[in-house]
């Protein structure tokens, strides 16, 4: 997968140019990682690319972004829970260090991982795992795509 739209995440999302969207949630949208060396890696960009912080939004914008979080965590921690008997948990970090727009990671955890990085933070895994071809995302995690938007449908709020 490569494009402009890497470049311009939240932008090509609404238009449907970025590939990665798994489904448009109240504040913005839910996207599978484009690496999953930790299988169900998502992330959740915020709809509006000049928000930086949490802060930058109105407080009722806020409470929605971190409801979605909640949300795209709840269905990451499903899906992987169903696929692999080896899911613990799920990491949610709102960082903003490097993408310079508001977006929250959402990490599978999992027994099988390395004893060296299990019980850290995931930045800590070697570089090497954040480029690797195999983890890359693909058609080989069409089926995790799959569920974890079954789960966000299962998980949307009725109106």
């Amino acid at each position: 997968m490569t494009g402009d739209w890497r470049r311009d995440r939240i932008g090509t999302a609404p238009r449907g140019e970025n590939p990665t969207v798994l489904r448009r949630l109240t504040s913005g949208f839910a996207v599978i990682g484009d690496v999953q060396f930790l299988p169900g890696y998502s992330v959740l960009l915020v709809d509006e690319p000049d928000v930086q912080r949490l802060s930058d939004l109105p407080k009722a914008k806020r409470l929605s972004f971190l409801s979605d979080m909640d949300q795209l965590g709840e269905a990451v921690e499903r899906a992987c829970r169903r696929l692999d008997p080896a899911f613990q948990r799920v990491n949610l970090e709102i960082l903003g260090n490097t993408d310079p727009f508001l977006h929250a990671h959402v990490w599978p955890r999992f027994e099988w991982e390395p004893t060296d990085v299990v019980g850290a933070p995931v930045w800590l895994y070697p570089r090497e795992r954040w480029s690797d071809q195999h983890s890359r995302l693909g058609p080989q995690h069409d089926a995790l795509r799959d569920a974890i938007s079954s789960e966000l449908d299962q998980l949307r709020p009725v109106t």
